[in-house]
């Protein structure tokens, strides 16, 4: 492809199919497939799924990183390249196709069948739904905006580069990586000949990767959670939200706790963590236990499984199911929107952190257990103070100063004494 055929090309107006997907299989030694438009698996990301699992990759990274490739795969579907034929003339348009295109709305199951092409347009917003991308008035966290987060593009970008340089490794892909790095890096890897004893400074990786701004996490106010947690309607809703604010669990961690797992007597309850998918016991606390023993005596009741070896969260109404991640999201959302608010389930945690951090009875390198983070640089950003508290501050700041400005002024001294003299008697600055 050439370069004047990609400048004339326009990016903005080109129309992506929502060809191929990612399917989901039940073979453990295949977890995901990237189909393309044909029904054919594609080989090459077969290949590079295959990798991943050896280098003890979870099936969840795995689905992420299907994800990543699909988009790259529609793109290059749609201006007819073979995948590795790309040049980084392609992997430019890509990324900015990226920054100007809107994301494909998702299409309820019951409305597939009438879509055409795989091409579907936002449903028209409603009079009460918030314009996409704008603040929240409660948490004052931006939506989901129309276009593609900084973030997104970011990880999109690695994960290509990553699956070329796979295929450059076993020659089977192009002579030339499409996505290269950046052309300030003189070397193959970051930090290549610094000094171990120095502070390293950041270096951009890819060429057409983005800068991604670095936020601190977001918690929630102890009266908010109060009130999403009076909008609950079940037991096992309100068991849930106190074990995933006091435990600091990741939301898919606590979902995959058996009833074995729950230990009351210790005030112990254990989950498999994310990344090294060891088993680990959490200390919770008393409040969320009181919340499971009604939640598991309604359950027991209404027949759902119980025993030891049985998922401890299940599905309120029959059949039975045990709890999955997106059920568990559509709960709180649910009570988020009686408040009025967006926060995540994983908001729940950065709760949890900021009030382990703040109390200076446990030492940092608990929490950093408790949260299972491998580096302790990664606990200490929630030791700097919060939006909330931020904001809190600077009020009480101008209220200051209000109060200061409108304190009637001292009378002045007497004649005959030294206005220096008396401030030092007085103690005055």
């Amino acid at each position: 492809m050439t370069e004047s055929h990609t400048t004339a090309r326009d990016l903005a107006a080109l129309v992506i199919p929502q060809q191929g997907h990612l399917q989901e299989t039940d073979d453990p030694w295949e977890p995901y497939q990237l189909v393309d438009p044909t029904g054919q698996i594609v080989e090459a990301v077969a290949a590079y799924f295959r990798e991943l699992q050896g280098a003890s990759s979870p099936a969840t990274t795995i689905r992420s990183y299907g994800n990543d490739l699909l988009r790259w795969f529609r793109f290059l579907w749609a201006v007819d390249t073979p995948w590795n034929k790309a040049t980084r003339t392609d992997a430019r348009d890509f990324a900015r196709w990226l920054q100007t295109a809107d994301k494909p709305a998702r299409v309820h199951w019951r409305r597939k069948s009438g879509s055409e092409a795989g091409v579907v347009s936002l449903p028209p917003r409603g009079p009460d739904r918030a314009e996409p991308g704008s603040p929240n008035p409660v948490t004052g966290k931006r939506s989901p905006g129309r276009k593609y987060a900084a973030s997104t593009r970011a990880h999109c970008e690695t994960v290509v580069r990553i699956f070329y340089d796979f295929h450059l490794e076993n020659g089977t892909g192009p002579i030339i990586n499409p996505f290269p790095l950046h052309r300030s890096r003189k070397s193959g890897r970051a930090h290549a000949h610094s000094n171990p004893m120095q502070e390293q400074r950041n270096e951009r990786q890819g060429r057409y990767r983005p800068k991604v701004p670095k936020q601190l996490p977001r918690r929630i106010p102890d009266e908010k959670f109060n009130e999403i947690f009076a909008e609950l309607k079940s037991n096992r809703d309100r068991a849930l939200l106190a074990f995933w604010v006091s435990t600091g669990a990741r939301s898919e961690e606590l979902l995959s706790s058996l009833h074995r797992d729950a230990d009351p007597g210790q005030q112990l309850i254990g989950v498999i963590r994310k990344g090294s998918r060891e088993h680990q016991q959490l200390p919770a606390s008393a409040d969320a236990f009181v919340w499971l023993r009604l939640y598991q005596e309604e359950a027991r009741r209404a027949g759902v499984p119980c025993g030891r070896k049985d998922h401890l969260w299940w599905t309120l109404r029959r059949p039975w199911r045990p709890l999955n991640y997106p059920a568990a999201r559509a709960m709180f959302n649910r009570a988020n929107e009686l408040v009025g608010a967006n926060w995540t389930l994983h908001d729940l945690r950065h709760t949890a952190a900021y009030r382990m951090a703040q109390d200076p009875a446990i030492s940092l390198t608990d929490v950093q257990w408790v949260l299972g983070h491998a580096k302790l640089t990664t606990t200490q950003i929630y030791l700097s103070p919060s939006r909330d508290e931020v904001i809190e501050n600077v009020i009480a700041h101008h209220a200051r100063q209000a109060r200061k400005l409108a304190e009637p002024a001292p009378p002045p001294p007497g004649p005959g004494y030294n206005p220096a003299s008396l401030d030092v008697l007085f103690g005055r600055s």
